[in-house]
């Protein structure tokens, strides 16, 4: 059963509890089916038993109940003990009313609606735009020959790609080739190819940090793929142990299992923490022994908010100790300041990839046709933004700013308050988006929840949802140590709207531990 969820077996004596609650399978939903014969094709029984095996908790049942809980409130807006539901359950900036960067949507608009950039309206066009936004829209438009409608090129847009090797090229001081380079609906998008092209059998296993963000469980369920787990270091703001690499890759290999990758996030999601210079600089040095091929996700890069832990690309310390081993690296623009999640752009860089492979990735890109071409146009302003003398430069710096800086003050003020709070710790936010809080749960409400026959997080965040409307995540989608309790909340909400967010939280944690204790 264990292989059918995607987990390497030599783990589940260790920590079983954890392992159910990654992936959970529809079996006992089979089971109580009629067993008399279907009128469709299409069954439960009969559907690809690898999709029904994945689990996604950031959108499992604690964000249904709360689209459900919404749509109550839009019919009796009195109904419940809260007047709105606060979805801290996914990086979501937009939803919770981060304002997009002007420069961006002007582009975008001058892009969608031609017309405005004719001779006949120019005129009017300049009296409403900025002039560099005009030309950056022209420019782009020349890539796609007027028609951003049209497909593009299977790897994305060529002009865009070359500005995205210079970005990396600038960021880490080495070059970037613009052919190793391919835009992608999204970052999960790329992951997932990447992983379709590592998983050739059931016996293969990428190795995946708990916790860990469900994409990756979920998309090795899917290949029908063994998940392999390590654990990060909780007490070392979410370090990663070289000592942990080397146990899970010695448990997975003595069982059998082909070991072929290692999954770094980087900054960490859930757990906001960030690795260190020297940290990367073991894993790479591991993976290069050891002969794993490296996915680091890469997508919270510019979220750093302590001196201590500045991101360092795992392309720069590849580079820097010119080493041979395999990287992948993946970048969005769903996160960071731009927070243009809808839009769906993003892309991978391989590096000391087999050019055969890079070919079969160019075929996997084709049978998809293109990336989003919107989503690729936010990509090369992303990576080139306005420059200073532009006429929009101080306009956009200033909103970056704006954002970074309220989001920081958010990160801390909610670690602040969980650290404030009676049976909770929570680490600083080193980057990301969001908090993972500790919770130690009094133990009549853990014997209350495993008796209803639920997990005592999921029941925790569940009673949280209907109490206070706020949705997060409880840590046992994203994997835990055994015998811990966690929840992931992003801290996006309004700044304007924190102190009632926070104090909507306090009320109902401190009357949870009251009632239990």
């Amino acid at each position: 059963m264990f292989r059918l969820l995607g987990i390497h077996r030599a783990t589940t004596a260790r920590a079983p509890a954890m392992l159910r609650r990654l992936l959970s399978s529809s079996v006992e939903t089979m089971q109580q089916e009629d067993s008399t014969t279907h009128s469709k094709v299409l069954t439960l029984e009969t559907m690809n038993p690898n999709v029904r095996t994945m689990e996604y908790a950031v959108r499992g049942a604690i964000p249904i109940r709360a689209e459900e809980l919404g749509a109550q409130l839009k019919k009796q807006p009195n109904s419940l003990p809260f007047s709105k539901i606060t979805p801290c359950n996914i990086g979501n900036p937009q939803q919770l009313n981060q304002k997009p960067l002007t420069f961006l949507r002007q582009v975008s608009a001058l892009m969608e609606y031609t017309d405005l950039l004719s001779p006949e309206m120019i005129d009017g066009t300049r009296k409403l735009f900025p002039e560099d936004a005009i030309e950056r829209a022209k420019r782009n438009l020349s890539y796609v020959n007027n028609a951003v409608g049209a497909y593009t090129q299977s790897l994305g847009i060529q002009e865009i790609r070359e500005n995205v090797a210079r970005f990396i090229a600038n960021r880490d001081g080495y070059p970037a080739d613009a052919n190793q380079i391919c835009l992608t609906t999204g970052a999960s998008g790329a992951v997932e190819r990447v992983l379709d092209i590592l998983v050739s059998n059931p016996n293969v296993g990428v190795m995946i940090p708990i916790p860990q963000y469900p994409l990756y469980t979920a998309t090795l369920a899917h290949l029908n793929a063994q998940a392999v787990p390590y654990y990060l270091q909780e007490e070392s703001d979410w370090q990663l142990s070289i000592d942990d690499l080397k146990r899970a890759l010695a448990e997975a290999r003595s069982q059998g299992t082909d070991v072929r990758a290692l999954a770094v996030i980087n900054p960490g999601n859930p757990t906001g923490g960030c690795l260190l210079e020297n940290n990367i600089a073991e894993i790479v040095k591991f993976c290069e022994q050891e002969k794993l091929v490296i996915l680091a996700d890469e997508v919270y890069q510019t979220n750093i908010y302590t001196g201590t832990n500045p991101f360092v690309s795992f392309k720069k310390v590849v580079s820097k100790l010119g080493s041979s081993v395999e990287l992948f690296s993946f970048h969005s623009i769903s996160k960071g300041m731009i927070g243009e999640c809808g839009r769906r752009g993003g892309y991978y860089e391989a590096v000391n990839i087999d050019e055969q492979i890079m070919g079969q990735l160019m075929k996997m890109a084709s049978v998809s046709l293109c990336p989003n071409v919107q989503g690729q146009m936010a990509v090369d302003i992303m990576v080139n933004p306005p420059q200073p003398g532009d006429a929009s430069y101080e306009q956009y710096q200033s909103e970056v700013s704006a954002i970074y800086e309220s989001m920081k003050r958010r990160a801390k003020k909610l670690a602040a308050a969980f650290n404030s709070l009676p049976n909770m710790s929570c680490n600083d936010a080193q980057g990301a988006m969001y908090l993972f809080p500790r919770v130690e749960l009094p133990q009549a409400f853990v014997d209350e929840a495993v008796a209803r026959g639920q997990q005592p997080d999921a029941a925790y965040c569940m009673q949280m949802l209907e109490a206070t409307g706020i949705s997060v995540v409880p840590g046992s989608g994203f994997g835990q140590v055994p015998g811990t309790f966690h929840f992931r909340s992003t801290f996006l909400p309004p700044e304007e709207l924190f102190d009632e967010f926070i104090d909507g939280f306090r009320h109902f944690h401190e009357g949870l531990i009251k009632r239990y204790s």
